[in-house]
C-alpha cells in the first residue's frame, strides 16, 4: 500500500536521518536497504504470523527492533564545538582553540516497532532512544514514542510535520547544514492522499521549547513523490511565540524539492522563511528580540554523486539570516552559514565507513565581524 511505502521512508528517516548515512536513503547506494526496511514495515503490518520469520511475537503482536552502533571521531581546528558541529559557538572566546580533539559513540540509538491487528485497522508502535542525553553524557534520550491507528493517523512523538525528510541533506555529524526546519514534537497528525504520488498530512503539535509559548502549533504539508525521481513539497506552520512578556504569531514557510538528472547524481534543495521561526530552525535564533517577531529566512542546497556501488560523495550548504540579532555568549549573530563535504564508503551491506570536512561561519551583528571554523570528522557505523 501507499501509506506503507510512506510509512517507511518516515521510519527510514527516524532510524537514520540526521546521523550522516541517514540522509543516504535518498542515495542509489541505500536503495537496497530502504527496499529492505519497507519490506520489512510491510511484514510487520501483516496478520499472517507466517509472513515474518525471525521476527519476535507476543499473541498477535508482531515486534521488531532496529537501529545502529555509530563511533565518531573530529578535530576542532578553531573553536571547539563538542560532540555536534555547533556553529552558534564559532567566534567564543570560551571556545576557542588551537585544536581540539574529540570522540563519542552518543549517536548509537535502538528501536522498538511493533504492529497489532484490530478491527479498526492495524496498530503499530514506535519507540526509538539514542544516547545523546544533555551535558554530554552517554545516556538514554527519547526520539521517538507514537502510535499508528491504520493508515492514516500518527499519535505522539515523531519529526514535526513541517520538517522536510525526504530532501534533508546528507552529513556525517549529527546536525547537518543550517538553514533547514529539524524538531521532533508530540503531535496528532493525520495523513492521505491525493493520488498514487502525492499526499497531504494536517497535524496538531507541541511547540519547540525556544518559542516560550504553551500554544499548540498547525501545520500542513503536501508532497509529491514519483519514487524517488522527482521530489516536490510545502509545509505551513503557524503557533505563536514568545519574549520578554510579549506574544507574537509564529508562521513558517517550507518549500523542498529533489532532482535524479543524471546516472547516479542528486540535487535538492530546502528553502524556509517566516516569523519567530528560529526555534524551529538548526541555528536556534531568537524568535522574539526586543518585543518584535524575528523573519528568518534560511535554505539548504546539496549535489551528490554515487561513483560505483561502494563510493557515494557530496556537497551541502546551509544559510540562515535573521532580521533582528540573537545573543549568544558574548557576541549576537544575525547570519550563519555552513558547508559539509563528505564521503561515504559502503565496506559491508551493514557497516558505512565515513568522512567528513565542516566549515562554519558566524558574525557578530553589532561589530560586522565574521568568524569561521574547520572541523574533520570520520565515522564507523553500523545498521542493525
Amino acid at each position: 500500500m501507499k501509506t506503507k511505502g510512506k510509512y517507511a521512508r518516515l521510519l527510514a528517516a527516524s532510524a537514520l536521518c540526521a546521523a550522516g548515512v541517514p540522509a543516504l536513503a535518498q542515495d542509489a547506494e541505500t536503495q537496497a536497504e530502504l527496499e529492505n526496511l519497507r519490506l520489512r514495515v510491510e511484514a510487520l503490518e501483516s496478520q499472517d504470523p507466517n509472513s515474518t520469520p525471525g521476527e519476535f511475537r507476543i499473541g498477535n503482536t508482531t515486534l521488531d527492533l532496529y537501529g545502529y552502533v555509530k563511533a565518531d571521531f573530529f578535530y576542532d581546528f578553531d573553536f571547539d564545538q563538542g560532540d555536534t558541529a555547533f556553529v552558534n559557538v564559532v567566534g567564543e572566546p570560551s571556545a576557542a582553540t588551537s585544536g581540539t580533539f574529540g570522540a563519542t559513540v552518543r549517536q548509537s540509538r535502538l528501536g522498538l516497532l511493533t504492529s497489532t491487528p484490530s478491527a479498526i485497522g492495524d496498530i503499530g508502535g514506535q519507540l526509538e532512544l539514542d544516547l545523546f542525553a544533555g551535558g554530554g553524557a552517554a545516556e538514554l534520550r527519547l526520539r521517538h514514542a507514537n502510535i499508528r491507528i491504520g493508515e492514516q493517523w500518527l499519535i505522539g512523538q515523531f519529526w514535526t510535520n513541517f520538517q522536510p525528510l525526504d530532501t534533508y541533506p546528507t552529513s556525517v555529524e549529527f546536525n547537518g547544514p543550517v538553514g533547514i526546519a529539524f524538531a521532533r514534537v508530540p503531535q496528532v497528525r493525520y495523513t492521505n492522499s491525493f493520488s498514487s504520488n502525492a499526499e497531504f498530512a494536517l497535524s496538531i503539535e507541541e511547540n519547540v521549547g525556544g518559542s516560550n509559548s504553551d500554544d499548540p502549533v498547525l501545520t500542513a504539508s503536501a508532497e509529491y513523490n514519483d519514487g524517488g525521481r522527482f521530489i516536490a513539497r510545502g509545509a505551513l506552520l503557524y503557533g505563536k511565540a514568545e519574549g520578554g512578556g510579549v506574544e507574537v504569531d509564529q508562521t513558517g514557510l517550507t518549500l523542498s524539492g529533489s532532482a535524479r538528472l543524471w546516472e547516479g547524481g542528486l540535487f535538492q534543495v530546502n528553502y524556509v522563511t517566516g516569523e519567530a521561526l528560529g526555534p524551529w530552525l538548526i541555528g536556534l535564533g531568537d524568535a522574539v528580540v526586543g518585543g518584535e517577531a524575528n523573519d528568518v529566512d534560511g535554505f539548504t542546497v546539496e549535489l551528490r554523486q554515487q561513483l560505483n556501488p561502494k563510493w557515494n560523495v557530496g556537497i551541502a550548504y546551509g544559510y540562515e539570516d535573521y532580521d533582528l540579532a540573537t545573543s549568544t555568549g558574548t557576541l549576537a549573530f544575525t547570519e550563519l552559514e555552513t558547508i559539509h563535504v563528505n564521503a561515504f564508503y559502503q565496506a559491508t551491506d551493514n557497516l558505512t565507513l565515513s568522512a567528513e570536512y565542516i566549515f562554519g561561519e558566524r558574525n557578530d551583528a553589532p561589530t560586522g565581524r565574521t568568524f569561521d571554523a574547520n572541523r574533520v570528522q570520520v565515522a564507523a557505523q553500523l545498521n542493525f
